[in-house]
């Protein structure tokens, strides 16, 4: 493929769900894709359903043929490979080189820097299959861009051509940006999991058909309208409700022996309380009424709860 005036050679490193996929986008912009690595058959066969025609390089082979590098790994391999190849002298300046992490800015490329290269990092928020139907979701979706304030633009623009949005983070809030996340669209699945486990426990054989639609309002309301569209027992401090979910879950528990469940629905409603309280839509009297009804192991709403 020629490179078109302005286009970028792009080499790869990491054929998982988001290297392949962020590769893909990228080639569909006009980029020419010079090269991936993918060690794993899985990696292997993602890369060609991707990226078809592709060479499958060794990552110093693609670092030296790429002006762009797009660094697709796991976080706790970054610090490490970006440390290797820039002891190797591999880094060449200009050279543009990108990670996909979430947890880290630009501080950990700084051997790139060092080298005369361009470090940039451009994270996508966003849960990956690794199949070309991520290729849409792209234009539906946020970056969590950091570089140096002079080369921010370039971060914006590789993320504007791939039809996503770029969202500028600071170096030092980055951890942080990514626990936001992290906290959101794992603990959903997880939430959604043990909801769905409890129905299976006691025979529902859809459980997905029933939370379905709750879900999806659910979703939607919190992100039209926030905390304000919060509902349900501890919203409305009915103690004498949460005390009976709180019973009913222990019981649960001992029978299944799922401790999971009953942890995260005391932790999840506390927190609800503490938030619904803070925004005034509990009393202070019913805040501490769910606080004790969460705390009380018997299932009976403590008295100063007013009952069910």
């Amino acid at each position: 493929m020629a490179i078109k005036p302005g286009r970028l050679g792009i080499g790869i490193i990491g054929a998982g769900k988001v290297g392949a996929v962020l590769g893909a986008a990228l080639r569909a912009c006009g980029h020419a894709v010079v090269g991936v690595s993918a060690v794993s058959e899985a990696s292997r066969e993602r890369a060609e359903l991707l990226l078809p025609g592709v060479p499958v390089l060794e990552v110093s082979d693609i670092v030296e043929r790429a002006e762009l590098v797009l660094l697709a790994v796991p976080d706790d391999v970054l610090s490490e490979l970006v440390s290797g190849l820039g002891s190797m002298g591999a880094w060449q300046v200009g050279q543009l080189v990108a990670h996909t992490s979430g947890r880290f800015g630009t501080g950990v490329l700084a051997p790139v820097k060092a080298a005369g290269g361009i470090p940039l990092a451009l994270h996508p928020a966003m849960t990956f299959t690794g199949m070309s139907l991520d290729l849409s979701r792209l234009t539906d979706c946020c970056f969590g861009v950091t570089a140096e304030p002079a080369m921010l633009p370039i971060a914006q623009a590789l993320v504007v051509e791939m039809g996503a949005e770029p969202v500028v983070i600071a170096e030092a809030d980055r951890v942080l940006y990514h626990a936001a996340l992290a906290h959101s669209a794992n603990h959903l699945v997880t939430l959604v999991a043990q909801a769905a486990q409890i129905l299976g426990d006691i025979g529902v054989e859809s459980p997905h058909q029933v939370l379905g639609p709750l879900l999806r309002a659910s979703l939607e309301n919190a992100l039209t309208s926030g905390e304000s569209a919060l509902t349900g027992p501890v919203a409305r401090g009915d103690a004498g409700t949460v005390a009976a979910h709180s019973a009913a879950l222990r019981e649960h528990s001992l029978d299944t022996g799922s401790a999971d469940v009953l942890e995260a629905y005391l932790a999840m409603s506390a927190a609800t309380a503490t938030r619904a309280a803070r925004r005034r839509m509990l009393s202070a009297e019913a805040y501490l009424s769910v606080q004790a009804a969460l705390a009380n192991d018997d299932g009976e709403a403590p008295l100063e709860s007013g009952g069910a």
